[in-house]
C-alpha cells in the first residue's frame, strides 16, 4: 500500500470516530420515538407512509410478530426486485433498451438485494435498465439496510427491557431507519460526489470520439462464430482502428452513495 492509501484510510476512521457520538445520540432518540431535529422536515411524510399502510405506531410487537413482519418484508423485496428484472425490457427508463434479465441471474441478484449482501457477478451499465438499478437495487439498498438496523435494534429492546415482551414495531423501525438515517446521508453524499464530477444522468449513454485512437488485431470469424485460419493453420486477423467509444452514464452518484451506506 502506498502512502496516498494510508491516509485515506486514517482519514475514513476519523471521520467515523467523529460521527459515533452524534449519530448514535441521535438514533437513540429516534429510536426511542423522542423528537429530532429532522421531525419538521420528515414527519409528515412519515404519517402519511403510516396512514397508506394502515401502521399504528403504538401497536408494538413480540419477537414472533416482529419475526413475522421481518421475514414477510424480505419475500415481499425479493419477488418485487426479481419481477422487476424479468420484465425490464417492457418498463420505463430504459434507452439503451435493454431486454429481460435472465432468470438465474435476476434470482441471484434479487436474493442477493434482499438480504443486504449485493453480491453482483455482472457490469449494470451493460445489462440493468435505470429503472431496474433505480427502482429495483437502490430501493433495495435502502430497505433492507433498515430492515437490519430494525432488528438489531429489536435485540437491544430485548436486553433493555426486562419486564415487557414487546419489541416495538417493525414498520415503525423499518420507516424511521430509512427516512431519518439513510435517506438524508445518501442526499449529503450523493451532492458529494456529483460536485467531484460523478454523473448523474438518466441520458441515453454517449458515443464519444477518443483523443488518441487505438489500432489492435482482431481474430477474423466465420458466420458461426468460427475462427479463420489459412492453409498454413495460423489465424487470419484484421487491423481495426478504434476512433470512438460508448460511454455508459446513468444514475452513478446517487446509486454510489446509496451502495456506500448501505
Amino acid at each position: 500500500m502506498t502512502l496516498h492509501n494510508y491516509i485515506q484510510i486514517g482519514i475514513y476512521f476519523a471521520i467515523l470516530l467523529l460521527l459515533v457520538k452524534p449519530l448514535g445520540l441521535f438514533m437513540s432518540k429516534l429510536y426511542q420515538g423522542e423528537s429530532t431535529f429532522l421531525d419538521r422536515f420528515i414527519h409528515p411524510l412519515e404519517r402519511l407512509i403510516y396512514r397508506l399502510l394502515g401502521v399504528k405506531t403504538g401497536d408494538e410487537m413480540d419477537w414472533k410478530e416482529y419475526a413475522t413482519s421481518f421475514l414477510l418484508f424480505g419475500i415481499f423485496c425479493f419477488l418485487a426486485v426479481y419481477l422487476v428484472q424479468r420484465l425490464q425490457g417492457f418498463l420505463l427508463l430504459n434507452p439503451q433498451k435493454f431486454g429481460a434479465v435472465t432468470s438465474d441471474l435476476a434470482f441471484n441478484t434479487a436474493i442477493s438485494f434482499s438480504t443486504n449482501t449485493n453480491w453482483q457477478n455482472y457490469a449494470g451499465e451493460t445489462t440493468l435498465s435505470y429503472f431496474t438499478q433505480m427502482v429495483g437495487l437502490t430501493v433495495q439498498n435502502f430497505v433492507s439496510a433498515a430492515a437490519g438496523m430494525a432488528v438489531l435494534i429489536a435485540f437491544i429492546r430485548s436486553l433493555a427491557r426486562r419486564q415487557t415482551t414487546k419489541l416495538g414495531n417493525f414498520w415503525v423501525d423499518l420507516t424511521r431507519g430509512t427516512l431519518y438515517i439513510l435517506l438524508p446521508l445518501a442526499i449529503i453524499f450523493a451532492i458529494l460526489l456529483t460536485s467531484q464530477g460523478v454523473v448523474q444522468t438518466l441520458s441515453p449513454y454517449k458515443q464519444i470520439t477518443l483523443v488518441q485512437p487505438i489500432t489492435y488485431q482482431q481474430q477474423l470469424v466465420d458466420g458461426s462464430g468460427h475462427p479463420i485460419n489459412n492453409s498454413n493453420g495460423t489465424s487470419v486477423t484484421e487491423m481495426i482502428t478504434q476512433t470512438t467509444q460508448l460511454l455508459a452514464v446513468g444514475p452513478a452518484s446517487s446509486q454510489l452513495a446509496i451502495k456506500d451506506l448501505g
